[in-house]
């Protein structure tokens, strides 16, 4: 059983928050609330997503798994406006949702759990840097990166206590720095790994501006980005793999 009223802001942030990554995902149904975890096909761009019960106008549900695709519940979702709220009501029996939006239903066929990737394990890593920094910094860093280059170097300079961003294209190179006046934290250690701008981009789009990020890096290793929206009720983590650079 799943019966749910949430609005079309929360739902429409938690769905972008996962297809910048996969197209379709499980989610699981628990009593206090939503929780998804995905990894793209290649297995570089990682998201794990929860989102409280009390971030829905009403929640009810004895537990259970579903399997959705993403693109399809994002159109319908994008029907509401930003106020508007939507009626989510699981059909146990015919494993499809039921939709409805100010008198708009829509009933949305479910995906087999079993037939949807494997999700993955959420590492637990060792990270020697760690920076608190809004969300609108880290749009500017991947759309001046994006000017130049397929790929965007994130680190962490212990000595100067800054981080920095760097994209090296054929004729152009783009260098950002941020202090840690900048910053709203800052845990020094050194710091140096590369990404595909690519993913960085996608998971950008999900990140509110005004959001405060939370990064863990280290050298050659994954980033980790932490944030929340709902108003604190919903918790989005990403991690993304890094390219090793050969000496």
């Amino acid at each position: 059983m799943f019966n749910a009223i949430v609005s079309a802001d929360t739902l429409q942030a938690t769905l972008d928050s996962v297809s910048v990554l996969v197209d379709e995902c499980k989610i699981h149904l628990e009593e206090d609330g939503l929780e998804i975890r995905a990894v793209d096909p290649a297995n570089v761009g990682m998201v794990d997503l929860r989102l409280d019960a009390a971030a829905f106008e009403s929640y009810e549900t004895d537990g259970g798994l579903i399997g959705v695709n993403l693109s399809r519940l994002e159109d319908i979702a994008g029907m509401a406006d930003a106020g508007q709220l939507v009626h989510l009501d699981l059909d146990e029996e015919t494993r499809k949702l039921h939709i409805s939006i100010d008198g708009l239903e829509y009933t949305l066929a479910l995906i087999d759990p079993d037939s949807i990737r494997q999700e993955p394990d959420l590492p637990d890593l060792d990270l020697s840097a760690n920076i608190v920094i809004e969300g609108k910094d880290i749009d500017r860093s991947v759309t001046a990166a994006d000017m130049v280059s397929d790929h965007i170097a994130l680190g962490v300079d212990a000595t100067e206590e800054l981080f920095y961003v760097d994209a090296e294209g054929d004729t152009d190179d783009v260098h950002l720095e941020l202090t840690r006046d900048d910053l709203i934290d800052l845990t020094p250690g050194d710091a140096h790994s590369l990404f595909s701008l690519d993913y960085l981009k996608n998971m950008n789009k999900a990140i509110p501006k005004d959001a405060e990020v939370e990064m863990e890096l280290g050298e050659e290793f994954p980033v980790k980005m932490h944030f929340s929206f709902a108003e604190g009720q919903g918790r989005v983590t990403y991690m993304l793999a890094p390219r090793i650079q050969s000496e």
